[in-house]
């Protein structure tokens, strides 16, 4: 069996919700680290390209993003970070997007959340949905090591840059972000912190973000950054949208989420971005496809009660 088949024979088991053995789960983050060594902190992307929030470890709902986006690797996918906790199934998540990576390494690129930590993991579940599915932390420490290798951004085309959170205080360029040492847990405080947890805000400049973690932007701290970078506009995700995506400060940020039903509670919808700098108006509203939760009758029983409940 050659590598590609045995890949093909992962993702297969992966899709049907079914968790693949933990000498593969190594196999696997090894040679996704390896790609990602390759890859810089701002990864560029090439349109059309379909943009995805938090999935929050929500696998039924990430098979029915691919119904609405279309299945890799015929759809060129960029995963805005936040594949685990929470959710029951973030171990099949996180390693379906994985083993997608590894054999469709140009058509998926994945970038850090701040749920990508082991700090956090082990407050909001994924520490124990693998202790609970493999019997050890030793999947967990692997999947979190390879967290260290995600990239912290992307940009696509060169001209809109993608993060999982926002902005910082510290970043007057682009540069400042590829100079980063990533491959590390996420801090505290710093320009990678700001990148993972900022958000937009109503505000005049900056302030606190309630978080803990982070800051709040405002619109003229974002209308000097692109006109400074040269961006056309920030897409982001990190918070909850009722309707999917919003637009904030004149169309130059955009928060993208991908988790309908979030916590399998809230009722909201969720989208993903098709962006197309080839098209008349890539920010047009039609860019932007609405999904549902899957139907109940379409999951798997959980096979352990929710993280603690917490809703930044």
């Amino acid at each position: 069996m050659t590598g590609s088949q045995s890949l093909d024979g992962q993702i297969e088991r992966l899709r049907r919700c079914e968790t693949i053995e933990e000498h593969e789960v190594e196999e696997l983050c090894f040679k996704a680290r390896d790609l990602w060594i390759e890859e810089g902190n701002i990864e560029a992307v090439d349109s059309p390209v379909t943009l995805c929030g938090d999935l929050h470890g929500q696998f039924y709902d990430l098979l029915e993003l691919f119904k609405k986006g279309g299945d890799p690797p015929m759809t060129n996918y960029l995963f805005l970070g936040d594949f685990v906790d929470r959710g029951h199934f973030s171990v099949e998540t996180f390693l379906l997007l994985l083993a997608l990576k590894v054999r469709y390494p140009d058509r998926i690129t994945l970038i850090r959340g701040n749920h990508e930590s082991r700090q956090i993991t082990q407050v909001y579940g994924f520490y124990d949905e693998c202790l609970q599915k493999y019997g050890s932390p030793y999947v967990w420490q692997l999947c979190t090591d390879v967290f260290d290798y995600l990239s912290l951004g992307a940009m696509i085309d060169n001209e809109v840059l993608c993060v999982h959170g926002g902005l910082s205080p510290s970043m007057l360029t682009l540069d400042q972000i590829r100079a980063i040492d990533r491959k590390v847990e996420v801090p505290h405080e710093g320009l990678m912190c700001d990148l993972l947890w900022s958000d937009p805000e109503d505000i005049e400049g900056w302030a606190l973000s309630p978080r803990g973690a982070g800051y709040l932007f405002g619109k003229n701290v974002v209308d000097q950054f692109v006109h400074f970078n040269s961006v056309s506009f920030v897409a982001r995700a990190h918070q909850l949208v009722n309707e999917g995506y919003k637009w904030h400060f004149d169309k130059q940020v955009v928060t993208v989420w991908s988790a309908p039903n979030y916590c399998y509670r809230c009722g909201n919808v969720a989208a993903v971005y098709a962006y197309d700098r080839s098209h008349a108006d890539p920010r047009r509203d039609e860019a932007f496809r609405i999904f549902y939760a899957a139907p109940d009758d379409e999951r798997k029983l959980p096979v352990r009660p929710l993280a603690p409940e917490y809703f930044l």
